[in-house]
């Protein structure tokens, strides 16, 4: 993947914040860095619109980049990314150089399924929920998914997908399940509709009550 994404760099020598704002306000380049390796980190500047452009690009943020550095490329992956408030605008961005035969941890996004025609949704009326949209995996670079499938076809209303549930692509690990099984967190689940739960939470308590009034009127034949 990493032919995918390639961005043109240049060394950047005027350092200090008062550089880095007119970097952004008169050149309207973006001021990065590149670190890691073997290497001394290198401060770089980033033409704005091509980064912005491959920022629109969901695998942008996981996989191999190709950065040009003059006549010479590095590997790396985006690690970090600094935004304006305000306007959302990049302000700053960090580069880790990777190494072919060094495996990585990255955040790799989830694609939800079939959630239309999920079992709980359609089915049984209930609601999806996602407790959370990427898994931190470890791999080598060569390795890295552009992103994690979970089908939700089948799931049903209560019932609750968890990482282990989650077959991951060969030599890819989950750094959560690593950890051990405390540890295989909730990634997706479907709840029942608010109605169906006062539903549930009411039928125990009536039929509480009309259990009362049989044993009552046991009790009371007995007494005669």
């Amino acid at each position: 993947m990493s032919d995918q994404f390639e961005l043109n760099a240049e060394v950047r020598e005027d350092m200090g914040k008062g550089a880095s704002r007119r970097l952004r306000r008169l050149a309207d380049l973006v001021p990065a860095i590149i670190y890691g390796g073997e290497k001394d980190p290198q401060p770089l500047t980033l033409v704005r619109k091509d980064l912005e452009k491959a920022l629109e690009n969901e695998a942008f943020y996981s996989q191999v980049l190709t950065i040009k550095i003059g006549k010479g490329k590095e590997k790396a992956i985006l690690k970090d990314l600094q935004r304006q408030p305000a306007k959302d605008s990049v302000m700053h961005a960090d580069f880790l150089r990777v190494d072919d035969k060094v495996a990585i941890k990255v955040h790799i996004p989830i694609h939800f399924l079939n959630e239309d025609t999920c079992l709980g949704v359609k089915v049984q009326g209930g609601i999806i929920q996602h407790q959370t949209t990427d898994i931190e995996i470890q791999c080598l670079p060569a390795d890295i998914p552009e992103y994690i499938e979970v089908d939700m076809a089948e799931v049903e209303t209560g019932h609750i997908i968890h990482l282990s549930d989650i077959t991951l692509p060969a030599n890819v690990t989950s750094i959560a399940l690593a950890l051990g099984e405390d540890h295989d967190l909730a990634v997706a689940s479907v709840i029942a509709p608010r109605g169906a739960d006062e539903d549930l939470e009411g039928a125990p308590a009536e039929e509480a009550g009309e259990e009362e009034g049989e044993e009552e009127a046991e009790g009371g034949d007995s007494e005669e």
